[in-house]
């Protein structure tokens, strides 16, 4: 099925939503796995989206035995981090159909390791946060750390003891991505717009990044055009980097779908929170459509404006123009907001994310549209491109298969220039340092 064009407004809109499971099924194969059932003492396989609460009941049944917990994509396993090696613990963790893994660090442990690090070492172009999977903190360093401030960060690293956190450094620096899918417009600056939502009270609006909506009150879907949404609220820094922005006509009607190229979106049927080890797909105007996988949850982010709390963590890559653009799953979970990070699509990096369901809970919107426009399925036999008329340009950077699609998957890759402005090629993100 060929996606219904809509006028260029409504395709603006939609961009950075998500629309259609058919898209879904096309962009990540794999979308219909499902949880077995078997014995207890067997791991059962889960979806990445179906995780989360898992591992959260088990977390209030372990008590202070519950060390956090990770995906194991290749198995589609849970994987269940414990302090000590009770059996009761790793019954109840076997009976839930998850695996038990015997870690040296606690929970309580690695908080106050994070709670240090925020009181002796908040330097600007730094980031750390919970690696589940190693058991440590990692924290990251930008090139703008050197002399005295790097001697601090790894004397503070070094003072949390043995196995609590390493420290490697980045050639790029850590700054926001402003720019996005489908493009929006302010004061000079050039973002993504995230998803469509409703606001608490039934206007239109969407969510795109905090960054984005401290740069400017008003919003247009074309470079100098007549605005079009006005930010009703907005966090950055803080806790959080995300905005809410209300479309000034209360009659727009838009999408809930992601612009992924060539007239195709994937449709967006709910809000979920990042599991460390998922695989996620990130679309922005600048790079297009990108892949990687979930490496740190609750991170911190020091960059050169203030420290921003509570961000997910990847290895997805991203530049200039992408900010405030759509993290979504396979199963078409929205799951985060681009933030920024250091590194580019060439050499790979980190790039960080605000969570939606977080976002969705702050400002009191729902996700999706009240009175949805309309949105097709993707066409399987097209190809990934920019066919949206609200801007199109070269998609290159982004296959609508997967596996064919850039992945910085490489957390070391070194770090370029995140500055300047990116051009709009209709993928729903935005760029332009404020």
């Amino acid at each position: 099925m060929s996606h219904k064009r809509i006028p260029k407004r409504k395709a603006a809109l939609a961009a950075g939503s998500v629309a259609a499971l058919g898209a879904a099924a096309l962009l990540l194969p794999n979308a219909n796995a499902s949880q077995s059932h078997s014995d207890d003492a067997t791991p059962k396989t889960f979806k990445a989206t179906d995780v989360t609460d898992v591992a959260s009941q088990l977390a209030s049944q372990l008590g202070d035995t519950f060390a956090g917990s990770y995906y194991d994509a290749g198995k589609q396993q849970l994987v269940i981090n414990v302090v000590g090696n009770d059996s009761n613990v790793v019954n109840q963790i076997e009976k839930a159909g998850a695996v038990a893994n015997e870690v040296h660090n606690s929970t309580s442990t690695l908080k106050a390791a994070a709670k240090t690090l925020k009181a002796d070492a908040t330097i600007p172009g730094t980031a750390w946060a919970v690696d589940p999977k190693t058991n440590e903190i990692r924290v990251t360093a930008d090139s703008t750390v050197t002399g005295t401030k790097w001697d601090t960060l790894t004397s503070t690293v070094k003072g949390l003891g043995s196995d609590v956190a390493t420290v490697k450094k980045s050639t790029g620096t850590f700054k926001t991505f402003v720019d996005g899918g489908d493009a929006i417009f302010g004061g000079g600056a050039r973002c993504s717009l995230g998803f469509n939502v409703t606001a608490s009270d039934g206007s239109p609006a969407f969510l795109t990044a905090g960054h984005c909506g401290v740069a400017a009150a008003q919003w247009s879907d074309a470079q100098n055009g007549a605005p079009i949404a006005t930010v009703d609220q907005a966090t950055f820094p803080g806790n959080g980097d995300f905005s809410l922005v209300k479309y000034d006509d209360p009659n727009t009607q838009t999408n809930s779908a992601v612009n992924v190229g060539n007239g195709q979106s994937v449709e967006i049927t709910q809000a979920a929170d990042a599991a460390v080890g998922q695989q996620v797909f990130r679309m922005g105007s600048t790079t297009g459509l990108h892949d990687g996988n979930v490496t740190g949850l609750d991170a911190t982010v020091n960059y050169p404006e203030g420290t921003v709390t509570g961000l997910i963590q990847t290895d997805v890559c991203a530049e200039p123009g992408d900010s405030g653009g759509s993290l979504f799953t396979q199963d078409g979970s929205a799951i985060g907001l681009t933030s920024g990070g250091s590194g580019d699509c060439t050499a790979g990096g980190e790039t960080f994310f605000q969570p939606v369901t977080t976002a969705l809970a702050a400002v009191g919107a729902t996700l999706g549209t009240s009175d949805a426009g309309a949105g097709g399925a993707a066409d399987p036999s097209a190809s990934a491109g920019a066919s949206d008329p609200a801007g199109a340009g070269d998609q290159s950077g982004g296959a609508v298969d997967p596996s064919a699609s850039a992945s910085a998957s490489d957390p070391t890759g070194d770090a370029g220039d995140q500055s300047g402005a990116g051009a709009d090629d209709g993928s729903g993100l935005v760029t332009a340092t404020p």
